[in-house]
């Protein structure tokens, strides 16, 4: 306990700094993006949101956040060249008109926009903080520190959204609000408290650091190995971001959690599919020590193999009932999974990088993570909407039955057709959601959705037994390991 207590008195104050302004960061990004937005872009317009398909969804958040994982390479750059504290500056004034902008504009193509222009905010800031934690610790404090780091960044994830879902019922606007409180906060931090940390700089010009990362990236892609490894991941994380695309639009389509609610003795509408998706942050910050100190003992291969295989499980019981215990419960093994898998991720790429080129190897690390945004985007929209989208279940439903129902327009809106339905069919709301379910089975999404996540533990296995042939990372045989 003493050796603890002297290492966490060996911060400096910018390392708290550093953790403050993350904590912030993260509250007002996942206010923002977990769970929420992917119901603002889709609710109708005459309930206050957007009214947007989910291809158009799909194709907003996946293009964006790919944008946002990738650009990181050119925006270390740029804050390796002119200052982490300008680029932070500039990072939370583009995000604070971004989320203005995006509480205002209702079009599909002024959405996209913004939602671009968040991305780069994002991408400015992403390398930011992470690197001034690894600039102001050393050897003997950076485990602590990251440690640190990262249960800061799960703490803003799980505060964001669980205030979020209490807020966006009321007024949507409520929640942009209250991200670009927390980015405003930031900006005053950055510009009263945040002390620019030590950089070694290369003495390169911006243009030629920008060269160099992407000719480093090239190098890198030239081992066809480790290539296959960043394709594989970026299928994992296709059917991970299925946690921000599909599963807050299916809770809301087909999920009654009032009944949730009132068996808590809550209001109803207490709980809401916000709610719901905040709870994968709050089972990695209460479990994540115990699941690392169990995969401390694995290769980080087996473990993100085993990771991914649980969290397809937990995927699988998300999306393959009503039940809305059943679904909390698919939640948590579905973080479980996350906490197996993913920190061992970028364990494995530093292990399995030649020595002399770790560094080269590492700044590929976002590159899955943009792959897996982007084949995200792409599941969420139209397969999805094939296979589960309420409104394109029920027109199936009504022209099946050969009912005439006008087209939604401006003048007959989506909830005037689901009025119009019920009428038709005879039933009320609950009555409809469950024929729907009953006639159409939308559950079977999760089959696609697992499907995905098995295959990237499959090919993981393959990947293993035939590329790799049994040996790690470093190349030592693993056969007898535990």
């Amino acid at each position: 306990m003493s050796s603890f207590t002297q290492t966490f008195k060996k911060f400096p104050r910018l390392f708290w700094i550093s953790n403050l302004i993350e904590l912030f960061e993260r509250w007002g990004w996942y206010a923002f993006y977990n769970g929420f937005i992917a119901l603002y872009l889709t609710t109708p317009k005459e309930q206050g949101a957007l009214g947007f398909s989910n291809v158009e969804k799909g194709t907003i958040m996946g293009t964006a956040s790919m944008i946002l994982y990738f650009l990181p390479v050119i925006t270390g750059a740029i804050a390796d060249r002119v200052g982490y504290k300008k680029v932070l500056i500039a990072s939370f004034l583009t995000y604070v008109a971004s989320f203005f902008m995006l509480s205002r504009f209702d079009t599909f193509g002024s959405i996209f926009g913004a939602f671009i222009l968040l991305a780069v905010a994002g991408a400015l800031f992403k390398p930011l903080i992470s690197g001034t934690v690894a600039r102001v610790t050393n050897r003997e404090t950076a485990s602590l520190g990251f440690g640190i780091f990262y249960m800061v960044v799960n703490i803003g994830g799980f505060i964001g959204p669980f205030v979020a879902s209490l807020l966006y019922k009321h007024n949507w606007n409520t929640v942009f609000y209250m991200s670009i409180a927390a980015m405003t906060v930031n900006l005053i931090i950055t510009l009263f408290f945040y002390r620019e940390p030590a950089v070694t700089g290369s003495g390169n010009s911006f243009l030629r650091n920008i060269g160099i990362a992407f000719k480093n990236i090239g190098v890198t892609l030239t081992d066809w190995r480790f290539l296959l490894f960043l394709l594989i991941i970026g299928i994992f994380w296709t059917a991970y971001n299925q946690l921000y695309y599909s599963f807050p639009v299916f809770m809301d389509s087909w999920v009654n959690l009032d009944r949730m609610s009132v068996s808590l003795g809550l209001e109803p509408g207490t709980i809401t599919t916000v709610t719901i998706s905040s709870l994968a942050s709050f089972f990695i910050i209460l479990f994540q020590l115990i699941i690392s100190s169990i995969t401390a003992r694995m290769r980080p291969l087996n473990s993100i193999m085993t990771g991914i295989f649980v969290l397809a499980f937990g995927l699988g019981m998300m999306f393959a009932n009503l039940n809305p215990w059943i679904i909390v419960l698919g939640v948590l093994i579905f973080g479980i999974g996350e906490m197996a898998s993913s920190p061992k991720v970028q364990e494995y790429l530093g292990g399995i990088a030649p020595p002399d080129r770790k560094a080269l190897y590492m700044g590929t690390a976002f590159l899955p993570i943009a792959i897996g945004h982007l084949g995200a985007g792409w599941v969420s929209g139209k397969p999805f909407e094939v296979m589960a989208d309420k409104l394109f279940l029920l027109k199936k439903a009504v022209a099946a039955k050969g009912f005439d129902i006008p087209e939604i327009s401006d003048t007959f809106t989506q909830t005037d057709y689901f009025n119009r339905a019920q009428e038709l069919f005879g039933m009320d709301s609950h009555q409809l959601t469950r024929y729907l379910w009953d006639t159409y089975n939308p559950s079977k999404v999760w089959v696609l959705f697992t499907a995905i996540a098995i295959a990237a533990s499959v090919l993981l296995f393959l990947y293993d037994r035939f590329i790799l042939k049994g040996r790690d990372a470093a190349g030592n045989n693993s056969g007898n390991r535990q």
